[in-house]
């Protein structure tokens, strides 16, 4: 499968101004955003952050797609979520004021922005619309994984490949999601627990149920409410 095209890159000012949180934001708040944030490039293999690390910033997708994951004590990776263009994470880890608890690697490469925890918790103190905006936020995480539970406990490969894929067009955890998925088979294995052989044989079954289309760019979902209901 052809890999991930290089997408035509937007300004940083541009890129806050259309995520979510930031829609009720006044000038003002916007302002300081723009001037505290800054961009970075990860490269393929290489993390966005380790587990242990004290937590500098909230962190914002822009282009790419990571795992969030966790070693062992037996050195088995145990991949939680992927995140990818438009999500945004680690808001839980700030309001708990804790040390991060989980690895996030770069699936490919990937350009991220980084708000300083000050200039979040100063969103937070500050606007009302951002606060709301985090509520909803943390409900829809719980639900995510709440969900993965489930799959993880009850159902095949086939169907977990499936809901990992519909996992991906959640609105407010991943704006940035087109019905174009630009992901490998290989990335598809990491996020739904399963090899790259048997992540390939599921999106064979999937394609056969008309849910999707393996097409040479990525993965052409037809059908977001059948993978989400399938072997339901």
């Amino acid at each position: 499968m052809q890999r991930t095209k290089t997408p035509t890159k937007k300004p940083l000012n541009e890129v806050l101004r259309e995520a979510i949180w930031a829609r009720g934001l006044t000038a003002e708040q916007m302002m300081r955003v723009e001037a505290d944030t800054i961009e970075q490039f990860v490269p393929r293999g290489a993390y966005v952050c380790r587990k242990g690390e004290k937590v500098d910033a909230w962190i914002g997708i822009v282009d790419g797609l990571v795992k969030m994951n966790n070693l062992s004590a037996e050195g088995k990776s145990v991949t939680f979520i992927g995140l990818s263009s438009g999500a945004w994470f680690g808001e839980g880890t700030i309001l708990k004021d804790e040390l991060r608890k989980y690895d996030v690697t770069a699936l490919r490469d990937t350009r991220i922005v980084r708000m300083p925890v000050r200039t979040f918790n100063w969103l937070l103190d500050n606007s009302l619309p951002f606060t709301r905006f985090l509520l909803m936020q943390l409900n829809e995480r719980l639900g995510q994984f709440i969900g993965m539970v489930e799959f993880d406990r009850m159902l095949d490969v086939d169907a977990r490949v499936a809901r990992c894929l519909a996992a991906m067009f959640n609105a407010h955890l991943y704006p940035g999601a087109d019905t174009l998925l630009q992901i490998s088979q290989e990335e598809i294995g990491y996020l739904s627990g399963a090899s790259r052989q048997r992540a390939n044989q599921a999106l064979q079954v999937l394609e056969k149920e008309g849910l999707l289309k393996v097409d040479y760019g990525g993965i052409q979902i037809l059908d977001l409410d059948g993978l989400r209901r399938f072997r339901a």
